[in-house]
């Protein structure tokens, strides 16, 4: 449908703000002529925010219902990384996203995952091998070389790590970087992967602190500033814009439901510009660079461009008034324009229930025994070593010390229980669990007793799937049966859902700001220090199993 769009243009390229009128031909923009006496309380007129570096999956919501929510808050494009389900159900998984994707007026870019599994030191439900990522990077939907999360590969040059680098070379596609805590010569060893004074791997979302993005922004990388549910690395890193502003981009990485019902990108935004930064520069990192890097069939405001756009009331709050993609009006005044519709499941569950006893461990006499340090809104973890707390003859959680019991379950086949301790919780009763376990996505789970640490993951099971909430008072459980990755259902409906059973975990203790986001980095072994996968506790430093499951 053609229509005009009239309002102060946000010209981002000439850094000018005027008022204009925009045609919109066939989804395009047909023309834009400035007006003369205007009113001055048009809204304002912007190009579509863009997450440039998101996992689908950690939402709990398929594509479709992902794009219903994160519309209403200005975003109409995401680059999206589809490893969490490629772990779970290979490239039925990948091509599930594209396709549930496809029944949207949204953009959806889908990477080719690149490290299926993520490690050989945990069990994955499925691999994709090189030939797998070559044949994803041949379609036109796959636009990049989604996160090189084996840093070591790169770093020593591993044959099938090259080749997958190779792939995406050969392919004209950018390469992501997923390289945590690398400085000086490392970063730029990995940036180069092989070709010295090159920028192959050309992104970077896991930046602690600016020093280390400054590194990387040195040796040509490009930095997305990453704040999602538990890791937020915007405070460190913001102040980076102000004179690097082709060199940033905005992300959430990962975002539950109940976040994303509250905002996206334009929180990013609202945020910048209250710490004094251009909004031009804040425009160029949440608009226009990832449109530039990715080469995005993504509006940004220009003849003949994608009708792509959004109006907001003011640029300090960025209140969304309406989102366009493609021309078509997908939201208005915090209401969702894209209807809400079921989709198809897919799955790859196949572990039975437990019992209570393979929760136990025996005490080994140990006087010190390693516990997983949880840092609240970060991905790493320390490692600490304190003494155990016995009764009978087994190590049991101390809720009095905020050290208790975490485990990991294999969902795919049945395995022993690997069993460790994790600080920081602050659960006093009961116990969490989740099928949502970077990257390979076992059940994760951690309690003050083993009864309640078994009910939870046996809830989960049941479920074929899903967060649990186990206590004194009852037990809540979020089924979430498309891969155990996400529901799909109506996306407010399940992040009232998540609300409600986060809000249960906070009844019993949990002192995180987002407890299960967080416990489902606890087996994400690409991430130092200290980490627990279905094959035992592991030494992100060492890069091994420090204790193998037994």
């Amino acid at each position: 449908m053609n229509h005009t769009i009239t309002g102060q243009l946000v010209d981002i390229w000439q850094k000018k703000i005027y008022p204009a009128t925009i045609a919109v031909v066939n989804g395009k923009i047909g023309s834009i002529t400035p007006l003369e006496n205007a009113s001055p309380s048009l809204p304002f007129i912007l190009p579509g925010f863009i997450d440039s570096h998101v996992h689908i999956e950690s939402s709990m919501l398929v594509p479709r219902q992902f794009a219903r929510l994160a519309v209403v808050h200005g975003t109409v494009a995401t680059v999206s990384d589809p490893h969490e389900i490629a772990n779970v159900c290979g490239m039925k998984g990948v091509e599930y996203m594209i396709e549930n994707g496809k029944s949207v007026p949204f953009k959806f870019f889908f990477g080719a995952p690149s490290c299926v599994p993520a490690t050989v030191f945990e069990t994955a439900g499925a691999t994709l091998d090189t030939d797998d990522v070559a044949a994803l990077l041949q379609k036109e939907e796959i636009p990049y070389l989604s996160e090189m999360m084996n840093f070591p590969g790169v770093l020593f040059k591993d044959p099938v790590v090259m080749k997958k680098i190779q792939a995406a070379r050969a392919a004209g596609k950018p390469i992501d970087g997923h390289a945590p805590g690398l400085r000086g010569e490392q970063a730029r060893a990995y940036i180069e992967a092989g070709e010295p004074g090159q920028v192959i791997i050309s992104t970077d979302h896991e930046c602690f602190t600016s020093e280390e993005a400054l590194d990387k922004l040195k040796y040509g990388m490009k930095i997305i500033i990453r704040e999602g549910s538990a890791a937020r690395n915007f405070d460190a890193l913001i102040g980076l814009l102000n004179d690097h502003p082709q060199q940033i981009m905005f992300g959430s990485d990962d975002k539950h439901p109940d976040s994303l019902v509250a905002g996206h990108i334009n929180q990013l935004c609202a945020r910048a510009v209250e710490k004094g930064i251009d909004v031009f520069s804040v425009l160029q990192a949440a608009c226009v660079n990832p449109v530039l890097h990715y080469q995005l069939p993504v509006g940004l405001l220009r003849t003949g461009d994608a009708a792509d756009l959004i109006l907001t009331s003011d640029l300090q709050q960025f209140q969304v008034l309406k989102t366009y993609i493609n021309g078509e009006l997908v939201a208005e005044n915090g209401t969702s324009l894209i209807a809400s519709q079921t989709s198809a499941l897919i799955n790859n569950f196949n572990c039975r229930k437990k019992n209570v006893s393979d929760f136990q461990r025996p005490w080994n006499g140990e006087t010190n025994i390693p516990v997983i340090e949880a840092l609240d809104g970060q991905l790493i973890t320390n490692k600490l070593m304190l003494p155990p707390k016995t009764i009978n003859g087994y190590l049991v959680s101390d809720p009095d010390r905020d050290v208790l019991k975490i485990a990991v379950v294999n969902r795919y086949t049945d395995a022993t229980v690997a069993l460790s301790f994790i600080k920081n919780t602050g659960l006093q009763q009961g116990a969490i669990a989740s099928s949502v376990a970077h990257d390979s996505h076992n059940i994760v789970a951690v309690g003050v007793d083993d009864e309640s640490l078994c009910q939870a993951v046996n809830l989960v099971i049941e479920q074929q799937g899903g967060v649990s909430c186990v206590g004194p008072q009852g037990a809540q459980v979020l089924p979430l049966p498309v891969a155990g990755l996400m529901s799909a259902e109506d996306g407010y409906v399940v992040a009232q859902s998540y609300t409600a059973i986060d809000t249960m975990a906070k009844a019993l203790g949990a002192t995180l700001s987002a407890p299960f986001m967080t416990l489902s980095f606890m087996a994400l072994l690409v991430i130092p220090h200290l980490k627990l996968s279905d094959l035992g506790l592991f030494d992100g430093d060492a890069f091994k199993l420090l204790e193998p499951a037994p």
